[in-house]
């Protein structure tokens, strides 16, 4: 009751002032995440893991931050992130192999999950055996762990996230500074 009482004392000029505070601080999240990702040359510098695949290194929920040098080569042992087409979720899986086109000096890799007992061409589409070097989002140069458990969740019941983003909404609405 409180927080309509608190709604209805407001005037327009505030409503309009808190709206536009909420607006900045939207756009200021994203212009930080696409900074981030220029920096790092990825369109994605931060992942969740969803799935056990690569336990016992990384663990469903945790954070991982890319970077994706273009100029230093991908070796084994790298753990990447890869999109695969027609696929909406990148993979997070490590290198097991490299191979080099003589012709082109095209780098194509091999990955695996550590947590699977064979190589990732079963994932891949049907006659590919190969990622292309160009399909990598980047390679994990840290992580947190568990972290990323609130936002599997977020995806996982979208009608929390509607409702945490709408209580976000209404407290920078109702607060008076």
């Amino acid at each position: 009751m409180e927080a309509l009482k608190t709604l209805k004392n407001m005037s327009i000029r505030q409503m309009l002032l808190q709206s536009l505070n909420f607006l900045l601080v939207l756009s200021s999240a994203f212009m930080f995440w696409k900074g981030l990702g220029l920096y790092h040359n990825t369109e994605s510098p931060i992942v969740v893991v969803l799935s056990g695949s690569m336990e016992p290194a990384f663990y469903k929920g945790d954070i991982l931050f890319l970077s994706n040098p273009k100029q230093v080569p991908i070796e084994i042992g790298d753990i990447t992130v890869f999109k695969v087409e027609g696929r909406d979720i990148p993979i997070v899986h490590r290198v097991i192999r490299v191979h080099r086109e003589a012709e082109t000096n095209k780098q194509y890799l091999l990955t695996k999950g550590d947590n699977n007992e064979i190589h990732d061409r079963g994932l891949y589409n049907p006659g590919q055996m190969w990622v292309d070097k160009d399909d990598v989002v980047g390679r994990v140069k840290g992580y947190v762990p568990y972290v990323g458990m609130v936002t599997i969740l977020l995806n996982e019941y979208p009608q929390v996230k509607f409702a945490v983003l709408g209580l976000m909404g209404i407290m920078i609405i109702l607060s008076k500074e």
